[in-house]
């Protein structure tokens, strides 16, 4: 199974729904709260390549994007190969 992480804060109904569709597929992941810590954003925005908006959503290290971007990839049918590992 592939390593996931995801960046979110508490109030974001995109990444509710992010994480909601990764529940949905049985998918473990790594949550980041950067309301939580702040010092995890900085990190965020250099793995997102300057992308500041939670979520951000990482799949084996490969950015994502995010809830949009994670259903878009779902709907056309790339998500569960990489979420397979």
């Amino acid at each position: 199974m592939a390593k996931v992480e995801i960046y979110t804060s508490p109030f974001c109904g995109y990444c509710h729904a992010a994480k909601r569709l990764l529940t949905k597929k049985g998918v473990e992941f790594t949550e980041y709260d950067v309301m939580s810590d702040a010092s995890i954003k900085p990190a965020m925005i250099e793995r997102a390549k300057g992308s500041r908006t939670v979520p951000q959503i990482f799949i084996d290290d490969r950015h994502i994007g995010g809830s949009d971007e994670l259903h878009a990839l779902d709907r056309q049918g790339g998500l569960d190969p990489l979420l397979a590992g």
